[in-house]
């Protein structure tokens, strides 16, 4: 640590996801003294890499939005671009009315611009309900919906359930029919708010990326997995002389009154100019009530949901999988799984591991399905070995599985998040040096968890370290 640094303003982090070690890495360059503390005795939060059968593969989050800047970004600074790829096919497909059936284009979130783009996965009922919307009377949206009620009542309730559902369980394993439009699907939330008809505002929407057509992937991974970007950027905020302590909750924050901030750990209390807040909902609510007791009450309201992955290895010899880069499932055909990624083919980097093994993974639960992951690993693996045997024929017998559960996983969007965040930000911002950011707040992706630290601590510096480099008060 050089000379400078122990006169900088000293910034505690509290959690070392990927949003904590973001803020962390920009503080550091800001001219900050940061420490992170760590409950648990690993950095990256729910990005997680791992290994089966002797190939690395994620156990976590698997790939990033990449028309949003801010991961890329944050990958790049640290060191990780020759690493970046994207997948090597995206033609995924749905697994409904018993077969798998390709994903259809021309749709946002899967609402279609027309009803031809759902012939095959829609009956010929749910196609005519479709067609109604040009004639139907315009739906409010006023402040916020529901993404299943306001397209069910414009489409018809089997566009949600056969397509918009599994899209959006898989982003955050919630109920379409509470999810936010505004919070989940802004763009669609913008187009009610002008549009009668939701079809000519898909349309619209194609439209305007026709006209300005873009070629670069709409996904990105990173070569050894997503969950080795958290690991670099932890490497990064200590070379640049940030403290990552692990095995370290914080207990309790109190302002002083005199200025700045007491953070209470099990072993000792430290002493911070500033606190930036990033773990989940929960865990907040408990550090903030003292200080922030309305922003802990509307932390207290945040839902999660938890899933399991299961990740499989096999033989590649005479697997026989149908092409493509796997499959969702609608949960109204009331299988187990809610998706299956075939990793060793959308992902060359993993293939390239081991020729001869093949990598696939599926996911288990949704929000409200806390019984289905009360089952043993055991268990997990032969219902997630059932459904792939139904959906594709798959019946060869693994070289080996692993479960990774991730219990509250998921923070769900209700109708009205985007108005219980402004709260939480309205009452952490009335107190100096105070900030929350990660995946509760402003979306669930990486890009958005690295955004979110990113305004974290731009609410922190023009109050703190405006002063960095000055001796401590």
């Amino acid at each position: 640590m050089s000379a400078a640094t122990t006169t900088s303003r000293h910034v505690v982090v509290i959690g070392a996801g990927v949003a904590g070690l973001a803020a962390a890495l920009r503080l550091l360059g800001r001219g900050a003294r940061v420490t992170v503390l760590e409950a648990s005795e690993r950095v990256g939060g729910k990005l997680l890499p791992g290994e089966i059968a002797g190939v690395r593969v994620d156990l976590g989050a698997e790939s990033m939005l990449a028309r949003r800047p801010e991961a890329l970004d944050l990958a790049r600074e640290v060191g990780l671009t020759d690493r970046l790829q994207p997948p090597a096919t995206a033609s995924a497909a749905l697994w409904t009315r018993g077969e798998l059936r390709p994903m259809p284009g021309g749709h946002v979130m899967g609402v279609p611009g027309t009803a031809a783009a759902l012939t095959g996965v829609l009956s010929a009922e749910g196609l005519a309900r479709v067609e109604r919307d040009a004639e139907l009377p315009r739906t409010e949206v006023g402040d916020d919906v529901a993404v299943g009620e306001y397209v069910a009542a414009r489409l018809g309730r089997e566009v949600v359930d056969r397509l918009v559902e599994p899209l959006l369980g898989g982003v955050y394993a919630g109920d379409a029919y509470r999810i936010s439009l505004r919070s989940a699907v802004p763009q669609l939330y913008q187009a009610a708010r002008t549009h009668t008809s939701l079809t000519g505002a898909v349309r619209e929407i194609q439209a305007r990326a026709a006209a300005n057509p873009r070629t670069d992937p709409v996904f990105m991974g990173i070569e050894g997995g997503v969950g080795t970007l958290p690991l670099a950027v932890a490497d990064a905020v200590r070379t640049r002389g940030g403290e990552i302590l692990t095995g370290t909750p914080a207990t309790a924050l109190r302002r002083d009154p005199a200025g700045g901030w007491h953070v209470g750990t099990p072993g000792r209390v430290l002493t911070a100019d500033a606190v930036i807040v990033a773990v989940p909902a929960p865990a907040a609510a408990r550090l903030l009530r003292a200080e922030a007791p309305a922003a802990a009450t509307a932390l207290d309201t945040v839902e999660y949901a938890s899933m399991a992955l299961v990740t499989l290895a096999y033989r590649r010899a005479g697997l026989g999988l149908p092409e493509g880069s796997g499959f969702l499932v609608p949960p109204v055909d009331g299988h187990t799984i809610k998706a299956s990624t075939f990793a060793s083919r959308k992902w060359g980097w993993i293939a390239d591991e081991d020729p001869d093994v093949f990598v696939l993974r599926t996911s288990v639960g949704r929000y409200g399905e806390a019984a289905v992951l009360e089952r043993d690993d055991t268990e997990l693996a032969e219902v997630s070995r059932h459904d792939l045997r139904a959906a594709t024929g798959l019946d060869a017998e693994p070289l080996e599985y692993r479960v990774t559960r991730w219990t509250d996983g998921l923070p769900q969007y209700p109708v009205g998040h985007h108005a219980r965040v402004a709260r939480i930000r309205e009452r952490v911002a009335e107190l100096p040096g105070l900030a929350v950011c990660g995946a509760a707040y402003d979306g669930v992706g990486i890009p958005a968890c690295v955004a979110s630290a990113r305004a974290a601590v731009d609410a922190v510096a023009g109050g703190v370290l405006e002063g960095a480099g000055a001796p401590d008060a």
